[in-house]
């Protein structure tokens, strides 16, 4: 169960890594539309596992991966957004926020019983 400290600082990162990948990181990424979905930080704010919904691409594990490669980039960018607000920038982790290709998957098997 999170704290409401922990979910306003979620919201931040939210927030910001959004902007961030929109704006900053979109040379590392081509032609592929990505929504941070969730972001949830642990009890100590040491680190925060963002949770991204990748869209126009086939290849959605090797953006998450070129993300976690560049997670040092994107905690500086974060850094300089926050700094007033956090004292500490938690880590990043990126992963891909399956739960769309499992409702669709769940309505589909729904849909051929009928």
């Amino acid at each position: 169960m999170e704290n409401t400290r922990q979910q306003k600082i979620a919201r931040l990162i939210q927030k910001d890594v959004a902007d961030i990948i929109r704006e900053d990181v979109k040379g590392f990424i081509k032609n592929t539309m990505i929504t941070v979905t969730k972001v949830v930080v642990t009890r100590d704010l040491a680190s925060a596992k963002i949770y991204l919904s990748i869209f126009a691409t086939e290849e959605k594990t090797e953006v998450v991966k070129i993300l976690n490669k560049h997670k040092g980039e994107i905690r500086y960018l974060l850094a300089q957004r926050v700094r007033h607000q956090l004292r500490v920038v938690p880590e990043l982790i990126f992963f891909e926020d399956d739960s769309l290709d499992y409702i669709e998957n769940i309505d589909r098997l729904l849909n051929d019983e009928e």
